[in-house]
């Protein structure tokens, strides 16, 4: 679906480079369809050393001029700006796809100044190594062919789920911002390891391994995670003295109440 598109990403950063590879090497383009944009030089150049044949340029609007799709994965803070600078430049027929944590589709589409198609995703950053969760949400006017194409686009870096435009600020909370989470849990365990005498190298390994490993079996055997925690929890064992004291200091509910203040904090940045 994308073969004959161009596609321009504005603010190739991690994200945007995430796509920039799984595009490119899913055959999903030739880099030569693919514009991309940064302020400097010197991070584009790296782009293109990656991707030879690849289009780079630190202007916004000559890389959308020549667009059929624009990927805005900017900042939030920045949209204001990069949004006045393009949208005299956009074609009305043009995909607007957004990765712009809390702002919807239908304040893109207000400050495009058209009825733009835009397709709002949220994806997160193991993205880079292939292995993204990422959901998508199609605005007023984005048609299912529309929709088709960004699914298409992300899964060429891991997973993707379709869901209601509403849902996506607890998306940004729970999947978006849950690798920080996750990244928070490997070095605190990685931590209890040291402390109880192995080396940081070998702590860090299983502790990363573990993580990855519990995930891994979770997906694939598709077995609810309460049923793969009572399989480890022998009685009397040692997982399940462990399982207790996390019970006890409240580790599921400050779970939850994190992916809740990120999901508030989501919703706060559509207003800025």
């Amino acid at each position: 679906m994308l073969s004959d598109e161009t596609v321009a990403i504005i603010g190739a950063g991690n994200i945007g480079r995430s796509i920039i590879g799984g595009m490119i090497r899913g055959d999903l383009v030739d880099p030569e369809q693919v514009i991309a944009t940064r302020r400097t030089a010197s991070a584009l150049q790296a782009l293109e050393d990656e991707h030879p044949g690849l289009r780079t340029t630190t202007d916004n609007v000559a890389a959308v001029r020549e667009a059929s799709i624009v990927v805005l994965t900017i900042k939030p803070q920045s949209k204001a700006e990069v949004v006045t600078e393009i949208r005299d430049h956009v074609a009305r027929d043009v995909l607007i796809v957004s990765v712009l944590a809390g702002v919807t589709t239908e304040r893109l589409q207000l400050a495009m100044g058209q009825d733009q198609p835009v397709v709002r995703a949220m994806p997160n950053t193991p993205a880079l190594v292939d292995e993204g969760a990422t959901a998508i949400a199609g605005g007023t006017y984005a048609e299912p062919d529309h929709v088709a194409k960004v699914r298409q686009m992300f899964e060429a870096v891991g997973q993707v789920v379709e869901t209601r435009e509403e849902m996506m600020d607890a998306v940004t909370g729970l999947s978006g911002s849950g690798p920080a989470y996750v990244y928070m849990f490997i070095e605190a365990l990685t931590d209890a390891g040291v402390k109880q005498g192995l080396s940081r190298d070998v702590s860090a390994k299983l502790a990363a391994q573990t993580v990855f490993g519990a995930a891994k079996l979770a997906i694939e055997t598709g077995k609810h995670p309460a049923i793969l925690r009572d399989e480890v929890t022998t009685p009397g064992g040692t997982a399940i003295a462990a399982v207790s004291e996390l019970e006890s200091r409240g580790l599921r509910t400050t779970i939850i109440n994190a992916v809740a203040t990120a999901t508030e904090r989501s919703k706060e940045l559509n207003e800025e």
